[in-house]
């Protein structure tokens, strides 16, 4: 999988170099380029940004700079992504579905927005991490980067991804590891058993409980 992401900021994916994702760039089973839409101003102060038409306040980011960042990685195979808080929310369905894809270029606004023609000649979806606003588009790509990769094959182990929150329209079960006893509270003794059937059994039965409790809206997605 191949991530492009056109920001003003590239310095902020550095954390996306560790743990998990960084590892899984190391095996080259996914990469990531950064590119800096400010590099592509004919401004010599490079400025990337002017006043909207209509008056308003803030700034709103130009046009022709973010096509040419764009043309800088356009790919026919590519999927551009602007994210945004009018877009759709980022949910597990979504995340499987961008996992198979190719090639992701991520456009991360700033400021007021994003030039409305320069949108709607590059981008093919656009997606939202939740109902508020954020000073930016890069935390809510890292959030999509993190979540896709993991779907990835290679950079976790299937078994990972099956068994997690929303992966089956439920939250997880509790997990629990050494010490057995901690604070005079004992793991379960289900899960010490060595039965298997009923190490699933309760796991499921706590998932929905779980979910009943903190997602009841989710109890919709059990199959009968």
């Amino acid at each position: 999988m191949k991530f492009d992401i056109l920001t003003l900021f590239p310095e902020m994916f550095e954390s996306l170099t560790k743990s998990i994702i960084g590892r899984a760039m190391e095996k080259e089973l996914i990469s990531i380029n950064l590119v800096n839409i400010r590099d592509f101003s004919k401004d010599k102060h490079k400025k990337v940004d002017d006043t909207p038409y209509g008056g308003g306040a803030g700034m709103v980011m130009k046009p022709d700079v973010v096509y040419d960042a764009y043309k800088s990685v356009k790919d026919k195979k590519a999927k551009v992504i602007y994210l945004t808080p009018q877009g759709k929310t980022l949910n597990q369905e979504i995340v499987e579905q961008l996992s198979k894809e190719e090639h992701l270029i991520l456009l991360c606004g700033h400021y007021e927005g994003i030039d409305e023609r320069v949108l709607e000649e590059i981008v093919d979806e656009e997606i939202s991490i939740g109902d508020y606003v954020l000073t930016g588009g890069e935390l809510p790509a890292m959030v999509l980067i993190d979540s896709v990769s993991r779907f990835i094959e290679g950079v976790l182990s299937e078994e990972s991804t099956k068994e997690e929150s929303f992966s089956n329209g439920l939250l997880e079960y509790p997990q629990y590891t050494r010490p057995e006893v901690f604070m005079d509270k004992k793991v379960p003794d289900v899960l010490i058993s060595g039965h298997h059937e009923n190490i699933k059994k309760w796991r499921q039965e706590k998932s929905i409980e779980i979910t009943k409790k903190k997602r009841p809206d989710l109890l919709k997605n059990i199959k009968n």
